[in-house]
């Protein structure tokens, strides 16, 4: 049986799709990363799900809730 759903950025529960952004700044104490989609546009995305972060790395963000990382930033 299979689910029906071939885009894996497609949530099959409420039907939106996950954002792909990238972490501008981590705020560790509250479990916040502020977070920039391709847009340019910002918010505060929480990270429990995906461990630390760091600016740069890539997030597949849904409901305002990292649900992978995508992308690690290169270190310098």
């Amino acid at each position: 049986m299979t689910s029906g759903c071939d885009d894996p950025f497609h949530c099959v529960t409420c039907s939106d799709e996950g954002v792909e952004m990238h972490v501008v700044a981590v705020d560790e104490d509250r479990g916040l990363a502020l977070c920039a989609a391709p847009d340019g546009t910002r918010s505060s995305v929480e990270i429990a799900l995906v461990g630390a972060v760091g600016p740069g790395d890539g997030l597949l963000v849904h409901a305002g809730t990292a649900l992978t990382r995508l992308t690690e930033a290169p270190v310098p």
